[in-house]
């Protein structure tokens, strides 16, 4: 059993990741063993298809078929892989104490401390997968051969840590000419693209290089991406609600400029929604609107031209009510400057959040309907989805977003990722050791069921109670 297939079956149906050599060095032998000349061709010409699969021999034996171009290709989900490295993953991230509390309900009460969790956290199915296409690549392509991630697998410190584990190599999210030459990065090595995609340069260089390439991209960023591929073979400028630093939104403006002449923007919050909404429908100085969104949108962007005609896309893991209201008024200003029987031609949008991320947000959202003292929110700090529900809790409860239970010191300090000064703070006394306490737990859509655990023990240590005995009580 995977990490994405316990307790249910999440099995996709893979595509093929096809090597091929280039035009100009297609004769000759066709080894598996990845000759100086590969290079990677994906079926539909651009972003990669879900279900990553390399040409290679796999555990030793060939185990391939024929493309009508004569490239070979094998899926790494194949079940003999997928069987060989699912009890180390299992391993790694499954909580049997996790799994308890959830089948009586997502509660449990213990010597006046009462245990909410939420009904949906932890890792999505894009994650498991990423992670599973990780521990599958290095099964098949083990040691000494070499293996690198651009940047993280997903924003989790801790399984991080796992990947590095087996002898993968992070690098660069955006590996420069320097650093690919220093990594004397070749047909021998192996790539693996992480979780929220890569830049579309990135990926060409890496091609040209003739590395095995392991694409993890989450389904549903590949749909945004498709998306804005879209708008920009119609000439419309792509408006993504995201963070513009993020890895993922990275890669979703590389998609909106790779194919063309397309153009982005990019806007975080309301705040900068109202401006580009200004300026469609008043206009203004362009000098000054290109230097409030320095670096956050396209090369050659001119607010005069290419707000004309624009479509609403998302970084999947923004706040859907906040990326709703992001659609409705860039809409509503489109609607006000060109009228409503034009709306058609200037205005287009699409639902991009993503399943998994709106699902954690609801069932926090419901959880946070509960009498509780407190929240506490477990994950990577620079995790884009756990940073959101870190801002629903805070908004109603003291919201504690640690990335490990070593965090909770004691009763009396905890140490916690303030996100709006972008360091962690300590706070003094923040679990009640002298009454009955109420708290709730969830999780961003990166975190293993492992560091919950560790969060459950951690706080019913800190009231002085039994592990053991709350075990033997579930």
């Amino acid at each position: 059993m995977t990490l994405a297939d316990l307790g249910r079956d999440l099995t996709p149906a893979a595509s093929d990741v096809r090597f091929v050599r280039p035009k100009s060095s297609r004769k000759g032998g066709g080894k598996l063993a990845f000759p100086s000349g590969w290079a990677a061709a994906w079926p539909d010409g651009g972003s990669t298809p879900q279900g990553a699969s390399v040409a290679s021999t796999l555990m030793g034996a060939e185990s391939t078929s024929a493309t009508s171009d004569g490239a070979r290709r094998i899926n790494l989900r194949r079940p003999d892989v997928m069987e060989a490295v699912g009890a180390q993953v299992v391993a790694h991230y499954r909580s049997e104490l996790v799994e308890r509390i959830r089948a009586r309900g997502g509660t449990i009460c213990f010597g006046g401390m009462t245990i909410h969790l939420a009904k949906e956290f932890g890792f999505c199915y894009g994650v498991e997968r990423a992670i599973d296409l990780a521990y599958a690549a290095r099964k098949v392509f083990p040691e000494p051969k070499r293996i690198f991630l651009l940047g993280e697998i997903i924003h989790n410190p801790e399984v991080n840590d796992q990947i590095r584990n087996l002898g993968i190599v992070s690098v660069s999210p955006k590996p420069d000419d320097a650093e690919l030459e220093a990594l004397n990065l070749g047909s021998d090595d192996v790539v693996i693209i992480p979780a929220f995609g890569t830049e579309v340069g990135t990926r060409r260089r890496i091609e040209e290089r003739g590395c095995v390439t392991v694409d993890t991209t989450c389904g549903d960023v590949m749909s945004v991406w498709k998306r804005v591929r879209g708008y920009s073979k119609d000439g419309v400028t792509s408006i993504i609600h995201g963070k513009a630093k993020h890895e993922e939104t990275k890669a979703t403006t590389s998609q909106a400029t790779a194919y063309g002449t397309g153009h982005y923007l990019v806007v975080f919050n309301l705040e900068e929604t109202d401006m580009v909404c200004r300026y469609i429908e008043q206009g203004g100085d362009r000098a000054t609107f290109l230097e409030r969104f320095k670096g956050a949108h396209s090369p050659g962007f001119d607010p005069d031209v290419h707000l004309v005609a624009v479509g609403v896309a998302n970084q999947t893991t923004m706040l859907r009510g906040e990326t709703e209201e992001v659609q409705r008024r860039i809409r509503a200003a489109m609607e006000r400057r060109y009228g409503p029987a034009l709306l058609g031609e200037h205005f287009r949008v699409f639902d991009t959040i993503c399943g998994a991320t709106q699902d954690r947000q609801d069932a926090l959202g419901k959880l946070l309907r509960a009498p509780m003292d407190l929240l506490i929110v477990v994950g990577g700090y620079n995790s884009s989805n756990t940073s959101h529900l870190a801002e629903m809790g805070e908004k109603v409860l003291p919201t504690y977003f640690v990335k490990n239970a070593a965090k909770m010191a004691s009763a009396r300090k905890i140490r916690h990722w303030n996100q709006h000064i972008s360091r962690e703070v300590e706070t003094p006394d923040w679990l009640p050791l002298d009454r009955p306490v109420t708290v709730g737990i969830t999780a961003g859509a990166s975190c293993p069921n492992n560091l919950i655990e560790e969060t459950i023990r951690r706080l019913v240590q800190l009231r002085g109670l039994d592990v053991a005995a709350l075990l033997s009580a579930l």
